[in-house]
């Protein structure tokens, strides 16, 4: 993949150019969505654009993987697939290493990314902010997906069991995150009557590798972290069981939501959605690094009915995907 900046930054540009009429606020029916998108058909994302002077077809499409870990790891593990995207789209593609999951929705939301994976808490923030339209997960074989939450400590720090983390430290990974922050959060305060900052001191790692080595190096006594993460960095060696120890697991939560911005032409949104659903993985770089979890497929989802749970959670955060 070509990934000179000079491809980036002239991308950035012609679609900062095409949003400029798109950025206004319209007179349509929109929910929760900010104010430049409509939801006339209620389906909770984004419909695509009617009038065609809002549509863009650039020439090069950038696309980004949600910052879990390295993202010099997933530049590797989306390398075939991009290539295969690109064949299918007859455009250039660029991995675009995002650093943050804030940084991921403001690129999107600008015109500086067309196509992307957001980790499940971010999902409705890239939804309602930047025009976000999920459309499909990583499954198993057999059509199963999903992750938890885990709160994780080490042998040594003291800790058995959720309630011992009182008085102490538990580390957060970004506001945005559902496992790193917004489930834990939720859950802590219903089950447990643990309110960060009163029974415990919250930290943020910023990402879910750094919270699990902090776990595992004795820099955090605890962590909430998604297993999905915890289950690839086991399988590369870069952490060993012995140095875990889980005192809490969730429900299964959605995984990361791929998708598109709202508006790329009809044509292309389409032409994406089949190399999504069409794309082999058997004995590609995908598979090398997801099959560590099980994933073998991309299957087709809806945000409205499978991010469900996560809008609960995040209503009972108080949680506002108003764009700042």
């Amino acid at each position: 993949m070509n990934t000179d900046l000079r491809l980036l930054v002239g991308a950035s540009a012609i679609a900062m150019m095409s949003l400029a009429g798109a950025a206004t606020a319209q007179d349509c029916e929109r929910g929760t969505l900010d104010d430049r998108y409509c939801d006339e058909d209620g389906d909770l994302i984004a419909d695509i654009p009617t009038d065609a002077s809002q549509l863009m077809d650039p020439d090069t499409l950038i696309f980004a993987y949600t910052p879990v870990e390295d993202p010099a790891v997933y530049k590797e593990a989306w390398s075939d697939f991009l290539d295969f995207l690109s064949e299918k789209t007859g455009k250039e593609i660029v991995f675009f290493p995002v650093q943050s999951n804030a940084a991921q929705i403001e690129a999107m939301r600008s015109g500086r990314l067309h196509i992307a994976g957001f980790n499940t808490g971010s999902n409705p923030l890239a939804v309602n902010c930047a025009g976000f339209r999920p459309f499909t997960i990583m499954a198993g074989e057999d059509g199963s997906y999903g992750y938890e939450m885990e709160i994780i400590t080490h042998p040594e720090s003291g800790i058995e069991k959720v309630e011992d983390i009182k008085g102490g430290q538990l580390a957060f990974t970004s506001p945005t995150s559902n496992s790193g922050f917004k489930a834990p959060s939720a859950i802590l305060k219903s089950d447990f009557d643990m309110v960060a900052e009163r029974d415990f001191e919250p930290v943020y790692s910023g990402k879910h590798d750094n919270s699990i080595l902090g776990v595992a190096n004795k820099d955090y006594p605890a962590a909430s972290i998604a297993n999905s993460v915890k289950a690839r960095m086991l399988a590369r060696d870069v952490v060993s069981e012995d140095q875990l120890v889980t005192i809490y697991k969730s429900q299964t939560f959605p995984t990361t939501g791929y998708g598109v911005v709202y508006n790329l032409t009809p044509d292309l949104q389409q032409a994406i959605q089949d190399a999504f659903f069409e794309f082999e993985w058997e004995g590609t770089s995908l598979e090398e690094e997801f099959s560590k979890n099980g994933e073998a497929q991309f299957i087709p989802i809806t945000y409205q009915q499978e991010w469900e749970v996560i809008r609960k959670i995040d209503a009972a955060n108080d949680v506002s995907y108003a764009c700042e």
